[in-house]
């Protein structure tokens, strides 16, 4: 039977931006692009962050609130409040990034993303290089093969190890 792995299935036609980007241009790029989250990379295309829709709703809830938090605030609080003023995705960005490589194995990465909580993984190539991203759903690719093609990764499978079927 085929191994799928991260390359199988992964979005190779990533949106990424830079930690300068401001904030509103994120969103823009968010609702166009129909995506929940884009990767923040360097200029060398390396990433060091990610902004999800999540991360930018801060914002929205505090609806324009210059308010520091006071002195007896949480860490949480104060970082929510830095969420909310934030003017460029460098600011509003979750770090450090989980982040995959493109030959791991669809099941290693969904054990991944179930470690880490996150619902998406940068994949990166071997020189650490933005070149995809893989989320949850396209982990469930795998599930949507017709019966021909289950039928033929199985067929393929005993042809390569010398059983026959």
């Amino acid at each position: 039977m085929k191994l799928w792995r991260v390359d199988d299935v992964m979005t190779r036609d990533v949106v990424a931006v830079r930690e300068d980007t401001p904030y509103r241009e994120v969103v823009d790029l968010l609702i166009s692009r129909r995506v929940s989250a884009v990767p923040v990379v360097t200029r060398f295309d390396r990433v060091v962050g990610l902004v999800s829709a999540s991360d930018l709703l801060d914002k929205v809830q505090a609806g324009g609130a210059d308010r520091a938090p006071g002195i007896l605030a949480g860490p949480r609080r104060r970082a929510r409040y830095a969420k909310a003023v934030a003017r460029t995705a460098g600011d509003v960005m979750s770090s450090p990034v989980h982040t995959t490589l493109p030959s791991l194995s669809i099941a290693e990465a969904a054990r991944r993303m179930r470690q880490h909580r996150v619902k998406r993984l940068p994949v990166e190539d071997e020189l650490g290089r933005l070149i995809g991203i893989v989320t949850r759903s396209d982990l469930l690719k795998v599930c949507l093969r017709t019966d021909g093609e289950l039928h033929r990764d199985v067929n393929d499978d005993h042809r390569v190890s010398g059983v026959v079927p």
